[in-house]
């Protein structure tokens, strides 16, 4: 298995996998939707592939931390092919995710998503870092790990397309 980032001939196999990922199509039409908004940074959108076979995708997308509008990413969603799930394919397109926005130059990425998972990648409780959830019932499944730089505090913003799930 290897990662790359994600090619737009990619973009029929990503859909593919999130659809056979999740319960429900919200997240393969919100990859698209998000492809399409001015916080798609393409060089965080990468894929799994083994041999030519699109495995597994991860996304970030800018952000902004409110009132100062400081940016930072939201990771999201992360999707692998059931046959490849539990294989360590999320894990390597987190890692990989997080060294990209490292090298260039991100700060602060955040997330949604379970603590027990995320937690591993250095991922905890946003709220610990001072920062807020855009709703406040997701609680500790809002988590942010910080990369470099100044300590950020405020409230979280994804791109435009998560206000619409």
């Amino acid at each position: 298995m290897a990662v790359r980032r994600e090619r737009p001939a990619d973009h029929r196999a990503v859909g593919d996998v999130h659809r056979a990922a999740f319960p429900t199509p919200v997240e393969a039409r919100l990859v698209e939707e998000l492809r399409e908004d001015a916080g798609f940074l393409p060089h965080l959108s990468l894929v799994a592939v083994d041999g030519d076979d699109v495995v597994g995708h991860v996304l970030a997308t800018r952000g902004w931390i409110e009132p100062l509008g400081a940016p930072a990413l939201g990771l999201g969603p992360l999707g692998v092919r059931p046959d490849r799930q539990g294989r360590g394919t999320g894990t390597v397109l987190v890692h990989a995710l997080l060294a990209v926005a490292e090298a260039a130059g991100e700060r602060l990425v955040t997330l949604l998503g379970s603590p027990a998972y995320y937690g591993r990648f250095g991922f905890r409780a946003a709220s610990d870092l001072g920062l807020a959830p855009p709703d406040p019932a997701w609680g500790a499944h809002f988590q942010a790990r910080r990369l470099d730089g100044p300590e950020q505090r405020g409230t979280f913003r994804y791109a435009a397309p998560f206000d619409r799930l």
